[in-house]
């Protein structure tokens, strides 16, 4: 290069430089400000549910559903200490952990919520046509329903026991495949799926983090805390309840209360979650 042309591009370039080492800096903060802010809308949630921790009102669910699971009622007068939860007759702490499952008696993989409904049915002499999500969970402002309560009880029972949803039946191995199959099935206006949200890393909606219900750890995290006591809503949704919202939101048909997809999606998400402990009731915003 001539020497007068390279004196002349050396003189811009330190011209130039100090604009361009001011513009990296200026990158640099604007990156860190965005991490800053993603981190502290993080933090500020963390803190919000821990601020709550103290006074879990999904305690007055727990009470009111031990006193339903030992009270006799329906057209049988009798009370749920004969339901089979999977530990044998009226024993209840521990249950959860191993749910969904294999039931002889109904030839059929059942989560809590669907097995509770049929003890209402064959022990009590409910009408299993009246439990639909309208009369399973709770609308705005009204009180909680008699699914509500039982769920929390019965999850309460097993707080900080392993997580260990069983493969061992025929059945419990065709559900989880077809829990899987869910999962991934897209469809509706927006062509969109469970995975679409739970399928990957580091994915968010606004402020909430989405877990990657794939991975053991995050899928042990998020099943863990279902039910939960939702403070927006003020109430006790149930995991049923959870699939309903997460359908409604894909803008996906209606999930029919207690379905078979219902059932199978959450034996897919709880086999991918043993390992973890239980800490439901939790407390969710």
């Amino acid at each position: 290069m001539p020497k007068t042309i390279k004196m002349s591009v050396d003189k811009t370039f330190s011209k130039l430089k100090p604009y361009a080492v001011a513009g990296l800096i200026i990158v640099a903060a604007l990156v860190n400000v965005a991490y800053a802010q993603q981190k502290s809308a993080k933090d500020a949630i963390d803190d919000y549910r821990a601020s709550l921790q103290d006074g879990n009102p999904a305690d007055l669910n727990a009470a009111r559903g031990e006193a339903l699971w030992k009270t006799k009622r329906g057209s049988k007068n009798a009370s749920l200490e004969a339901c089979d939860l999977g530990l044998g007759a009226g024993k209840v702490k521990g249950a959860v952990t191993g749910l969904p499952r294999y039931f002889a008696d109904t030839n059929q993989t059942m989560d809590l919520e669907s097995r509770l409904v049929h003890c209402m049915v064959t022990l009590q002499g409910a009408n299993k046509a009246d439990f639909t999500a309208r009369t399973a969970f709770s609308g705005e402002g009204q009180k909680a329903t008699v699914i509500e309560d039982l769920v929390a009880y019965i999850y309460d029972e097993s707080r900080d026991m392993v997580i260990n949803v069983p493969q061992n039946h025929a059945t419990e191995k065709t559900a989880y495949a077809r829990g899987k199959e869910a999962f991934y099935f897209k469809g509706g206006p927006f062509d969109f799926s469970c995975a679409s949200c739970h399928g990957e890393d580091g994915k968010r909606i606004r402020l909430q983090d989405l877990p990657n219900l794939t991975k053991p750890g995050p899928a042990q995290a998020a099943f863990s805390q279902w039910p939960a006591y939702r403070v927006s809503q003020g109430a006790v949704r149930t995991m049923q309840w959870r699939l309903y919202d997460c359908f409604r939101q894909q803008r996906f048909p209606e999930l029919q209360y207690l379905s078979q997809t219902s059932v199978d999606l959450i034996t897919f998400m709880g086999v991918n979650a043993n390992g973890g402990k239980m800490a439901a009731p939790a407390l969710k915003r």
